[in-house]
């Protein structure tokens, strides 16, 4: 926010810098007239004053739509009808700043809303602090428009981050806004986020760890300072199960003699036993061995050895092991379609694939039906050679 004497060329030359969302400029003629310059290059003659104590803005016009001194005769005489009272300003012309911040909103009111009942929450606390914190936190939710959400999208796409991550955001703010107009929040009567639809993209890109592949990638993590991460990546390999799902596993959720694992808190709310293979088994023993536990111990199995709670992430060291393997782009998840397509090209029904994945649809699980090249060859070669009788 600056503050300058206007004039056509000067408002003609204002870019907003990129390391911001947007600039506003104030003129030094008229109190509280200001132009507001988006990344997108759109700029908005706005007004900003105080009607019974309450801070409003109202958009006069855009540029070049409106010239500047148009905008400031429109700002004296908006201005002189507040103080006469003759102006009541509404919902539809105003934008209410008094309402809070989205840093003090999302930090103060909605995470410890959603921490009642969201398992996920830690994903909202990281989603905030990494993106809509330092882009838009500072910005009062009742003068959020639409252009706003699109610049900040914008931003996080020419920063490099995946669609995915773009749409958490929106779904996350969307959520928010409704919230905050459930709750009555000052200045709140409509969410800018329904005018954002949600980015388009294909999200069913699946990688598969080739034998070799798995080989080096377990080298690299053996590799690793953290010592807990060739369990937990062996304990995702050998169960094909969610990431959050390994790391909040418990000692005590072990069934050592049915050879099953017992999970509490699924994806879908239910129950889930998963059996364990000889080498989930082992790997769990040795690693039992090595911490020297009791198997009724309520504490996590891959707990982090400086907090004794489950990791919250991982990610810069298995980051690290990944690259080194030369496998960049191979993400954790991918580490369940490789266990789905391995018991696909073994043979194993797409029923069977479902339960151990848990998942509810039988249409989800189908993605994983990848055959490969050599059973397809072995499956034709099934048909009986027939001899060729020549005329």
């Amino acid at each position: 926010m600056s503050k300058q004497t206007l004039c056509e060329d000067v408002v003609e030359k204002l870019e907003c810098p990129a390391n911001l969302l947007h600039l506003e400029v104030f003129d030094s003629e008229v109190v509280g007239l200001y132009i507001d310059v988006l990344r997108s290059g759109r700029k908005s003659y706005r007004l900003r004053f105080r009607n019974h104590k309450l801070l409003k803005i109202i958009t006069l016009g855009s540029h070049p739509n409106i010239k500047l001194e148009q905008a400031r005769v429109l700002a004296r005489d908006f201005l002189l009808n507040v103080r006469r009272g003759e102006v009541a300003p509404t919902p539809q012309n105003l934008a209410s700043v008094k309402s809070v911040s989205i840093k003090n909103f999302f930090t103060c009111s909605y995470l410890p809303f959603v921490k009642s009942y969201k398992r996920s929450w830690a994903t909202d606390v990281s989603m905030l602090k990494n993106h809509i914190i330092p882009k838009i936190g500072s910005l009062q939710m009742g003068a959020i428009k639409p252009p706003d959400i699109a610049v900040f999208i914008d931003q996080m796409k020419s920063e490099g981050y995946a669609l995915g991550t773009c749409n958490r955001a929106l779904v996350m703010l969307r959520y928010g806004f409704e919230l905050a107009i459930k709750w009555k929040i000052e200045g709140m009567d409509s969410n800018p986020l329904k005018e954002i639809k949600n980015l388009v993209f294909d999200n069913k890109i699946e990688r598969y760890l080739t034998p070799e592949q798995t080989q080096a990638l377990m080298n690299s993590i053996q590799e690793s300072e953290n010592e807990q991460l060739q369990f937990i990546v062996l304990f995702l390999i050998y169960t094909g199960a969610r990431k959050r799902e390994v790391l909040e596993a418990k000692w005590i959720d072990i069934d050592w003699q049915r050879k099953s694992w017992r999970i509490p808190k699924t994806k879908s709310g239910k129950i889930r036993h998963v059996p364990l293979s000889s080498g989930a088994m082992f790997m769990l023993d040795k690693l039992k061995f090595k911490l020297n536990v009791k198997l009724i111990d309520q504490i996590p199995i891959f707990a982090n050895p400086r907090t004794g709670l489950p990791y919250v992430s991982f990610f810069y060291s298995w980051d690290k092991a990944r690259t080194r393997a030369g496998l960049k782009e191979f993400r954790i998840h991918d580490l369940r379609h490789s266990f789905a397509s391995c018991l696909v090209n073994a043979g194993r029904s797409l029923y069977e694939v479902q339960e151990l994945l848990g998942h509810a649809d039988i249409k989800t699980t189908s993605r994983y039906a990848h055959l490969s090249r050599e059973r397809l060859s072995d499956a034709v070669n099934t048909i009986p050679l027939i001899d060729i009788v020549e005329k």
